[in-house]
């Protein structure tokens, strides 16, 4: 029918348009990589590429620290606090050990400064500050981390303090460290921008700058990766969550468990090298795209036109986009009113037979309600119709 030609033609421009009619790439096997556990998603669609042991779960060291960022820049967003707060700085926070910013207890330290140290160079002191800053003490904060786990969908999750120090029941998942990866890219982008910083300056009042390097060694080794964090224990060894960019396509990669700084990056770059080579991820239809004019019964307007709600975006092997094909279902009679997003069918885009995608359709605009005649008139026109159809 009409509306159906006029949809795949759209997806044939949007997706041919780049994929320059090439044919579709054959996927080898994902690497096998030397730690205890991995997964590699799509950063915009959430596909899971490949994973091994993706749901076990482990200590997360401080990869935890990514869940506390992201409740401090959830704070700063919502406006409960400020990134020019001056956080003070206690005998707790002072006194943690491991990986440090450096801030002395009794002095007050600007919440960005704070989320800078925690994020480039991985501090517990600074992590422990704005812990207490947002929640009062450590212990209630990891509550609140607790819940904001559940809402994000870590299924597999038990925090028991904001910075990844061993602690009993302390423990992740990759696939749930996936899944905070992505929320922060995609909830917190501008303070995602700072896991790409290769070094940290910090001075103490009264003292010398303290220079600190960023422990993602792939920040140096490949100018498409622009987070995201480090964490190490004896127990949970060297991990690394990290997230590139290429051409449109966004992979995040975690990795858990490896032996060395070394090894966590050089494993963490396979598994993005592979999924990059053999995977693409493009917006197929656009949320508000024009897709095809329908009649409308009992209003003061003729056609109303159709979109979708929000963008269908896919990730495929690469070379796959051409092949796509639309399938799509309209509701026979459009009566007013209408307000511009209800649900009047659905699309699906299939490859070989198969729906890889599926979105509602939606009326654009709103549809108003014609006079009382003009409802009667269409009214009998639909019920002849009806007879005959």
């Amino acid at each position: 029918m009409k509306f159906r030609s006029i949809i795949t033609t759209t997806l044939f421009l949007i997706a041919g348009f780049q994929s320059a009619l090439a044919a579709p790439v054959i996927v080898p096997r994902a690497p096998d990589l030397n730690a205890s556990s991995w997964i590699l998603i799509d950063a915009t669609t959430g596909r899971i590429l490949t994973e091994n042991n993706s749901n076990e779960r482990l200590p997360p060291a401080s990869l935890t620290k990514m869940m506390t960022a992201y409740i401090v820049s959830k704070e700063v967003n919502e406006g409960r606090i400020s990134e020019s707060d001056l956080v003070p700085i206690s005998v707790n926070a002072w006194r943690m050990g491991g990986s440090k910013m450096f801030v002395r207890e009794g002095t007050s330290v600007q919440l960005l400064e704070l989320l800078r140290g925690l994020m480039i160079v991985s501090g517990n002191d600074a992590t422990v500050a704005l812990a207490e800053y947002v929640a009062g003490s450590e212990t209630a904060f990891a509550d609140v981390m607790n819940q904001q786990a559940q809402l994000i969908g870590m299924e597999n999750t038990n925090f028991k303090n904001s910075t990844g120090w061993p602690a009993d029941n302390h423990y992740t998942t990759a696939a749930d460290l996936s899944k905070l990866a992505q929320r922060l890219i995609q909830d917190h982008p501008d303070h995602y921008r700072i896991y790409s910083e290769r070094r940290f300056s910090y001075t103490p009042p009264g003292e010398s700058a303290i220079s600190q390097p960023n422990r993602n060694l792939l920040l140096g080794r490949d100018p498409s990766v622009d987070g995201m964090k480090t964490g190490h224990t004896q127990e949970a060894g060297y991990c690394l969550v990290s997230s590139a960019l290429r051409d449109g396509t966004r992979l995040i990669a975690v990795v858990m468990g490896t032996s060395s700084p070394n090894a966590r990056a050089t494993e963490s770059a396979n598994l993005l090298q592979w999924g990059f080579r053999y995977f693409e991820t493009q917006t197929v239809l656009a949320a508000g795209q024009n897709l095809e004019s329908a009649k409308v019964w009992k209003s003061t307007i003729d056609q109303v036109e159709l979109t979708v709600p929000n963008d269908l975006t896919l990730t495929l092997n690469r070379g796959s986009f051409d092949g796509l094909a639309i399938a799509a279902q309209v509701n026979d009679q459009l009566e007013a009113p209408l307000s511009a997003g209800d649900v009047v069918g659905f699309v699906e885009v299939q490859l070989d037979g198969e729906t890889v995608g599926r979105s509602d359709i939606v009326v654009a605009n709103d549809v108003p309600e014609a006079g009382f005649f003009k409802r009667l008139w269409d009214s009998i026109v639909l019920f002849f119709t009806g007879l005959f159809s």
